[in-house]
């Protein structure tokens, strides 16, 4: 039977969320600033950040695979949906939902690299150290943790859960 576990209540998502919009706005205050949503995971996380920012942005996504249908993260990566606007020469956040072993990001940054951005750097919500095998730096992190396997708010389990409104460790 499983089991969910509060980690973060939605009261507590909000907060953090304008708190990184916050310093996102400031940040990039009169820049010509793309947010680059990592499907599935990062929709939720995406749409409820750029609501609370207070300077224009342009919203693209792209779509990787590592997990499938289990509970570890793969070192396999597979490009399902490459982003659709044109990123050279321009400022580029990649959203995040959770940062765990840091191989899908790492993939994602050295992905986009190739179409030469001006910047990119990092936005998640949940930069989790537990598993980190990489040297990703995190940008804007919305909650840092060290284990659990993480439910909730655009993170699922065999593409369940995503709907729930807050964060949950998942007991199997």
């Amino acid at each position: 039977m499983q089991e969910l576990v509060p980690v973060l209540t939605e009261e507590e998502i909000e907060r953090t969320i304008i708190r990184i919009a916050q310093s996102i706005s400031l940040d990039y205050k009169d820049r010509d600033l793309i947010l680059i949503g990592v499907l599935k995971g990062s929709f939720i996380f995406l749409s409820d950040l750029v609501r609370k920012l207070s300077i224009p942005v342009k919203i693209d996504f792209i779509q990787v695979s590592s997990y499938g249908y289990g509970t570890s993260p793969s070192e396999s990566i597979e490009l399902k949906n490459d982003v659709g606007i044109e990123i050279k020469g321009k400022d580029i956040i990649v959203i995040e939902d959770i940062v765990d072993t840091g191989f899908t990001l790492e993939y994602v940054i050295n992905h986009l690299n190739n179409s030469e951005p001006a910047s990119i750097k990092v936005c998640t919500l949940i930069d989790k150290l537990e598993r980190r095998e990489t040297d990703i730096k995190i940008d804007y992190s919305g909650h840092i943790t060290k284990e659990g396997f993480l439910v909730g708010y655009g993170l699922d389990y065999a593409e369940n859960f995503r709907n729930l409104p807050g964060i949950f460790h998942l007991k199997l």
